[in-house]
């Protein structure tokens, strides 16, 4: 999982995730009230909803806070129509960038973003030119504190599940998007700590960072998810681990 894990390794690091838990809870919110707008509040008709639900939770958010952006996204309570872009180019390195967001100003939105791809040393790409390097997978973050490799490896497999990978103090579970919430719910079942779960964009292909292009691209992903506007972003690169210390 080089490239998106790797991104997630690094922020774990840095301690942004913490630091950043209300634009985060921004961007779940927004997620939830567009697939409900999308596809209807139901969960169990609505496998986006479903899946944008159980991202929610993983990250600590409550049932109300869920409900009403259900509410939102279906019309039973007043709130911004926001679209769904995905915007597409090259950072520091030649790295493929892929960038989801929802947004209620489609020229403000990708201004910000052309700005900051700018001034960080990318550029935007025309649409296609760099989406067919990812694959869309289910991704689940298991702590390894609350459960063995063999017993996660047996339940994740016998529910869907397509790989177990380790990737440091979490094991990560790999799915198709459509088995996500099925081997999500099992895993909870077990009680076992997820500490993250979502549909992600895996690449095929990673590109190996260092040095200024290390830290560059570091600083154009922090600058992107800054924006409320970005929901996720994804990216074909790897630093080694004794570079992630250094950058550290």
């Amino acid at each position: 999982m080089a490239g998106h894990s790797k991104w997630a390794n690094i922020k774990r690091h840095k301690g942004s995730q913490d630091a950043k838990r209300g634009k985060l809870f921004t961007k779940l919110i927004r997620e939830v009230q567009v697939s409900a707008r999308m596809g209807g509040g139901d969960p169990a008709s609505n496998p986006r909803l479903r899946d944008a639900i159980a991202e929610a939770y993983s990250n600590n958010m409550t049932k109300d806070t869920v409900t009403r952006a259900i509410k939102r996204g279906t019309g039973d309570v007043e709130g911004s129509h926001y679209e769904q872009m995905v915007y597409e180019g090259y950072g520091p390195g030649g790295v493929a960038l892929m960038i989801e967001s929802l947004t209620d100003n489609k020229n403000r939105t990708v201004a910000d973003i052309r700005a900051i791809m700018t001034r960080n040393s990318g550029n935007l790409g025309e649409q296609g030119s760099v989406s067919w390097i990812f694959d869309k997978k289910g991704l689940i973050g298991i702590s390894k504190e609350t459960v063995a490799e063999e017993e996660l490896m047996n339940l994740a497999l016998e529910s869907g599940a397509e790989d177990i990978r380790d990737e440091g103090d979490v094991w990560e579970v790999v799915t198709e998007p459509a088995e996500f919430s099925k081997v999500k719910e099992a895993l909870d079942g077990k009680g076992m700590k997820c500490l993250s779960a979502g549909i992600s964009a895996i690449p095929k292909n990673t590109v190996s960072l260092e040095g200024d292009k290390a830290a560059d691209m570091i600083k154009l992903l922090e600058a992107l998810e800054d924006l409320d506007d970005v929901q996720k972003v994804y990216a074909n690169f790897d630093i080694d681990d004794e570079e992630l210390a250094r950058l550290g």
